[in-house]
């Protein structure tokens, strides 16, 4: 009775514990901004399923996700365990066998999957002292964070020792040997004909129950809290198109600011982001900047979201703010972040893609640019003019809207206002695609393949505008807004329902961002378009003269949108001998023009586009293909950089298909 009281009194104390500090945690995360991320139960289960029960981002790296599988799972089956080990000791002599047919199966289970997970554990040490990977180091990962989950893996060794420490004294006591244990059965035979038998049955299970309680109220002061905190993060993880950003309210009277200065103007669910950070430095890993030698380190962002926001809290929630002079003044931006670390970026979305827990980087990348720009006029003194030209010249550059159209010289393309309004496709053309020197060639391909198609189609000649993207992934929402609403008033006037676009940037912004203003059109990559036209048979291509061609994933494209096959499928129907990068499709390295870097100078650590160059001219090809603009400039650079324009063509995929037409087109 005295143990059951006492096991009672230990139970309720560290049950109590545990739920003020889940309370503390809530309450620290509701210090953001209201979101609703409440929404399509079912869609949000499903990637819950997927994502953290499936752990299906985490075994995207086979070793390090098959020893993380098996710990996961090894806390999930083994639950079972515990409420054994809390049963007994509220109900002495409770055990599973009170499962019936069940009890062998289970108890089978119970044992492999306690070996799995000490052996995993063991595997994950490893990893730390003996062969780490180059993402478990960093400034940001200090001795205290190598220490965290030094003592977690240990702790959760010793929960499973003492696991079968306990089962194995249980037997011998009984003696009854279970064969469905059958790694504990085997144990048991230490201590048969032992004195002080009860005594180490004692031993495990007070051992097994502490250890599983304390492990319990250590972890929302550890890193690793994501264990409590990773499937809601998962839960609550966005539903809205990968390459949407959210709307800010400019027309709102009593914002005080725009964009995020401190946690308090970021989303709880961003907060929630900052304590599901399992610190594993995946993301880091895939980044482009860090890896080229910038200051950004996604990691670092999101640990830094989390101290700033135990920090305030704290504060906050004892209501004494006013008291603590030094913690309100500090804020996220300058005192944990800065400025060189958010320009860095190239939201190429490569460690959302990484994150095991679905942490949203970029966004909160994105919502301290717009406080920088919008509230401060703090940015890169490259994007003065970029700014500028977009507010006047309605393009990145000092081009005048009148000739929007010369690209179209000799071609016979009409205007929507001189077809009347009539076209069954409206080919949006885009900034580049109209004024850059190099990539009107690719325009110019696209409608001769659009003509020999016979496709019926028209553009916007000056009346198109920039579709916004590089001021909104600058921060400056302001122009960004501008522009979309002019566009969107522009296409409704026409009644555009179909829109083909060569960029990537374009076809994101009109397909994921133009329906939060009004404008909802179906909107298709000129390589989707491509492809359907050649499988109709509306285009024929020759197949002669293949040439060993790589291919490089636009992040707009690829990433954000999903399109990976078709660009190599049009490749493949003009004769392409095709090869791979070492990094490609969802795991393609960025060419680093994407979130406005393209107008900023690059001078840290080595360029991103000589990084990719490299790699595109490590597979011996002899053309790189692209589908994007700014991944066009980027990799010809990098090519001329390496000296390697002699023998490697940088072309779109529309060039190659345009000069493999089986019949040219008549122009008109």
């Amino acid at each position: 009775m005295i143990r059951q009281i006492l096991f009672a009194l230990v139970l309720i104390a560290s049950l109590g514990w545990f739920a003020s500090s889940a309370r503390r945690l809530i309450r620290s995360i509701r210090i953001g901004r209201e979101e609703n991320r409440f929404d399509s139960p079912g869609a949000r289960i499903r990637n819950v399923l997927v994502i953290a029960f499936g752990q299906s981002k985490l075994l995207r790296e086979p070793l390090a996700g098959l020893v993380h599988f098996f710990i996961f799972w090894g806390f999930i089956i083994l639950l079972t365990a515990v409420s054994e080990a809390i049963a007994e000791g509220l109900v002495p002599g409770f055990t599973l066998a009170v499962l019936g047919p069940l009890f062998p199966p289970v108890s089978f289970v119970q044992e492999t999957i306690g070996l799995l997970v000490v052996v995993s554990c063991l595997v994950a040490l490893s990893r730390w002292y003996v062969f780490p990977p180059r993402r478990y180091f960093g400034p940001e990962m200090t001795g205290h964070v190598r220490l965290d989950a030094t003592l977690i893996l240990i702790l959760i060794t010793a929960i499973v020792v003492s696991m079968f420490g306990t089962n194995a004294t249980r037997m011998e006591l009984a003696a009854d040997p279970q064969p469905s244990r059958w790694l504990s059965v085997r144990l048991a035979g230490i201590f048969h004909g032992g004195t002080a038998l009860s005594t180490w049955f004692e031993l495990f299970w007070w051992l097994h129950i502490l250890l599983v309680l304390g492990l319990l109220n250590y972890l929302p002061y550890s890193k690793h809290l994501h264990v409590l905190t990773a499937i809601p993060n998962v839960y609550f993880s966005s539903l809205r198109a990968r390459g949407e950003l959210s709307k800010l309210d400019l027309e709102d009277e009593n914002a005080e600011r725009f964009g995020a200065e401190d946690v308090r103007d970021l989303t709880w669910k961003q907060l929630l982001d900052g304590y599901a950070c399992t610190d594993c430095g995946r993301c880091t890993a895939s980044c482009p900047a860090n890896a080229t030698g910038k200051a950004l380190s996604p990691r670092k962002i999101i640990m830094n979201i989390r101290e700033r926001t135990a920090e305030l809290s704290r504060v906050v929630l004892a209501g004494a703010l006013d008291r603590n002079r030094e913690t309100a003044a500090h804020r996220l931006l300058d005192n944990f972040i800065t400025d060189e670390e958010l320009w860095a970026c190239t939201t190429c979305r490569a460690c959302m893609e990484e994150c095991p827990v679905t942490i949203e980087h970029v966004p909160a990348i994105v919502d301290m640019r717009r406080f920088l720009v919008l509230t401060e006029s703090r940015f890169p003194a490259e994007l003065t003019n970029t700014f500028k030209n977009l507010e006047t010249n309605f393009n990145p550059w000092a081009f005048s809207p009148a000739s929007r159209m010369d690209w179209a010289q000799g071609l016979g393309v009409r205007t929507m206002a001189e077809a009347g309004g009539e076209a069954d496709i409206l080919l949006w053309v885009g900034c580049a695609g109209a004024y850059d020197q190099r990539y009107v060639k690719v325009t110019r391909a696209v409608a001769t393949l659009m003509i020999a198609a016979g496709v019926k189609f028209a553009v916007l000649g000056e009346e198109e505008k920039c579709n916004g993207d590089p001021a909104r992934r600058a921060g400056n929402e302001y122009v960004a807004q501008m522009l979309v609403a002019e566009n969107v008033e522009t296409l409704n006037r026409y009644k555009v329902r179909r829109i083909v676009t060569a960029c990537p940037h374009c076809f994101n912004a009109l397909k994921n961002e133009y329906p939060q203003f009004g404008g909802n059109f179906e909107v298709i990559h000129h390589t989707q378009f491509l492809e359907r036209l050649i499988g109709s048979g509306r285009l024929t291509l020759r197949a002669d003269g293949r040439t060993r061609t790589t291919f490089h994933d636009s992040c707009y494209l690829g990433r954000y949108n999903a399109l990976y096959d078709e660009p190599r499928a049009l490749l493949t129907a003009a004769g392409a001998d095709l090869v791979e990068m070492r990094r490609t499709r969802d795991r393609g390295f960025c060419c680093g023009a994407g979130g406005a870097r393209m107008f900023m100078e690059e001078t840290a650590g080595k360029r991103v586009n000589i990084e990719r160059t490299e790699e595109a001219l490590a597979s011996r090809c002899q053309t790189i293909a692209t589908a994007c603009p700014f991944c066009l400039t980027m990799l010809t650079d990098g090519v001329k950089a390496r000296e390697a324009d002699g023998f490697v063509q940088v072309r779109d995929v529309a060039e190659i298909l345009a000069e493999r037409l089986l019949h040219q087109p008549v122009i008109k």
